[in-house]
């Protein structure tokens, strides 16, 4: 088995890939904060990481795949301050926050359904999980780690530091932070109690109208957004697992925060791989509400916002959103999303067309060749545009095939068939469409196809090219063979 290399954001290198248990590897992703219906900056993280649980499967490996739900600790400020945001959005819907996550996390779970990324096997929420969390950040204080103020509870960065590198994962420096935090942060809401402004909330008391909040040994109170991700992925994945997935924007301060719980909790850091997809862009510039860019994933797939030339189907993103390595930055447009979808359906025509070509008694191509580059592409950090560039290079080996250009034996044919089944819909995921309106276009375009040869049948050519010439204008190619016409968008 030829060896999968990941860039390991801890190191900052490409490093290989060896489970720590046999065949079996621990997956973790962060999940969303479910109090808002899904937009494409939530899209990227399940398409990714989906691939690459399929990638390990598809190597042999038993992949338990860890993906949580934020549904309380994860404050507007995304620090320590602030309202809680499913707190907020209850406030604001007049509803209870668990109807808030309730209805955001099915919304989330159909959105993964639409782009076919597969359910985790095992989806944890955070408020399912306190007793964990609270065991846990009894540890750390007993390691000396965290202290207690008024009822929260704070990790003790300066403290942490003396023995451990804080700062790796996301290349700060921890005498930089402590310049750049100055006593404005402690004018922030709850930042006096601290006894160091970069310390971060383990437990948070609650003020008496605040709707979420659980026992504790410090009091009533509710989890820090850090301390989750650390009990939940120790509690189904054990102290140290292979694999921790997600957005460079959680570099610092979650993930940055999740080691240094971990490593004070069980002297390890959690995860061997960490593992970050980069960010979506809009024509160029960041999503943001003061720019009126948010696109909601519901809004691509209908068309129905102002910055959309037309929808576009789940397919297509998700083909869009793997044509760009994943450590990259991802711009989307009109454009980009237009020729996405060309070079999709010209894929999904030559996986149509793979079983149905003409066989010869020898052969002209191998096709072992690209099975064997898109699995050198893939061991190479997930390179899933080198990979699609492979399949397009099968696709031309389709066409020419069916046009008699080139000749293929019977196992090349049948070799083209498990190229496309493995690579195109297995591993990367693209299958077809949900079926709407598909069966009735080929029923017509069928019956347009028999009038056409009816016409050619009676030497009545001036119909024949009419008709040929009209599908064409309107974007379709036909070509003609031996067994008759087929038709392709």
């Amino acid at each position: 088995m030829s060896s999968l290399q990941l860039y390991n954001t801890y190191t900052r290198q490409n490093e290989v890939f060896r489970p720590l248990h046999n065949n079996h590897v621990g997956l973790y992703v962060c999940g969303p904060t479910v109090y808002g219906p899904p937009h494409l900056g939530h899209v990227r993280g399940p398409i990714v990481f989906d691939v690459l649980r399929r990638f390990l499967e598809f190597k042999g490996y038993k992949v338990r795949h860890v993906r949580n739900i934020t549904d309380v600790g994860h404050l507007v400020g995304d620090g320590d301050e602030g309202e809680d945001k499913l707190g907020k959005q209850a406030r604001l819907e007049q509803i209870e926050p668990m109807e808030v996550a309730q209805t955001y996390t099915v919304a989330y779970n159909e959105m993964c359904r639409l782009v076919n990324v597969l359910p985790p096997g095992i989806e944890p929420r955070a408020s399912g999980h306190i007793i964990e969390q609270i065991e846990m950040i009894e540890a750390i204080m007993s390691a000396g780690l965290a202290y207690e103020v008024n009822g929260s509870v704070y990790f003790d960065v300066l403290s942490y530091a003396k023995t451990k590198d804080y700062g790796k994962l996301s290349g700060r420096i921890l005498e930089d932070l402590l310049a750049g935090a100055g006593n404005e942060a402690r004018e922030l809401e709850g930042q006096e109690e601290k006894h160091n402004p970069n310390d971060f909330a383990l437990w948070k008391k609650a003020s008496p109208e605040h709707i979420m909040q659980w026992h504790s040994p410090w009091g009533k109170g509710y989890p820090g957004w850090h301390i989750e991700c650390s009990a939940m992925s120790r509690k189904y994945l054990g102290d140290v697992f292979d694999i921790h997935g997600g957005g460079m924007d959680l570099l610092f301060p979650h993930h940055e925060s999740e080691i240094a719980q971990s490593t004070a909790c069980t002297g390890h850091n959690p995860a061997r791989f960490w593992v970050h997809h980069n960010m979506i862009t809009i024509n160029g510039q960041k999503m943001a509400k003061s720019l009126n860019n948010g696109i909601l994933v519901d809004e691509l797939f209908s068309g129905k916002h102002a910055l959309l030339a037309q929808a576009y189907s789940p397919m297509t993103l998700r083909f869009f959103i793997l044509q760009a390595h994943y450590r990259g930055t991802l711009d989307f447009s009109n454009e980009a999303l237009q020729a996405a979808e060309k070079g999709l359906q010209r894929l999904m025509n030559a996986a149509d067309l793979a079983p149905k070509l003409p066989i010869s008694d020898s052969s002209e191509y191998s096709v072992s060749d690209i099975e064997a580059a898109c699995e050198r592409c893939m061991n190479d950090d997930m390179n899933t545009p080198q990979v699609i560039a492979q399949l397009f290079e099968a696709a031309r080996v389709c066409n020419s095939a069916m046009d008699g250009k080139i000749k293929l034996n019977s196992d090349n044919v049948k070799a083209l068939n498990n190229l496309f089944n493995t690579w195109l819909h297995d591993i990367l995921g693209i299958q077809a469409e949900e079926k709407g309106n598909e069966e009735a276009l080929d029923g017509v375009m069928q019956m347009l196809l028999a009038m056409r040869a009816d016409a050619k049948a009676n030497k009545n050519y001036a119909l024949s090219d009419e008709i040929r010439n009209k599908l064409t204008d309107l974007g379709f190619s036909i070509k003609d063979g031996k067994d008759g016409s087929s038709w392709s968008l």
